[in-house]
């Protein structure tokens, strides 16, 4: 049985599709999953499971119950891993990094629109698994 991360996208945001996290918690340990824990009110949970299709499973299940179907990226430890190794900022100051995974690589990225509107103290990297991010001073409208 393998360790898994579950990231929940769109849940308990702006007062749509709420989603206790305790229901939460029961509704994946009522599909087979093992020690289920969430981390505050994100959606983001840990979990022990073998089974396939998950993302599938879960999303459906939530939809039944809740009426909303929540788009799911399962990650392994070793994916987690694999990004904390790959890093690009990792020797920087740790609360200004920010990762945001991707569930396949990205086509046709018009990285010079990134940079366009980088700030002169950002940075970041993107790779076909994830997008790191450096900010030092904070993510900052600059409309």
């Amino acid at each position: 049985m393998g360790r898994m991360i579950a990231l929940f996208r769109g849940v308990n945001v702006g007062g749509n599709n709420l989603l206790k996290m305790a229901d939460l918690r029961t509704l994946l340990e009522g599909l087979g999953l093992k020690n289920v824990k969430t981390y505050i009110q994100s959606g983001n949970v840990v979990f022990d499971s073998d089974l396939d299709n998950l993302e599938e499973l879960i999303s459906t299940k939530v939809n039944d119950v809740y009426y909303f179907s929540p788009k799911i990226l399962l990650l392994t430890n070793l994916d987690l891993q694999k990004c904390l190794d790959e890093n690009p900022f990792k020797d920087r100051d740790v609360k200004s990094q920010h990762f945001f995974f991707l569930k396949a690589p990205p086509k046709d990225v018009d990285l010079s629109l990134l940079k366009s509107i980088q700030a002169n103290d950002e940075e970041f990297k993107l790779t076909n698994k994830v997008f790191y991010l450096f900010t030092p001073n904070g993510i900052v409208d600059q409309n």
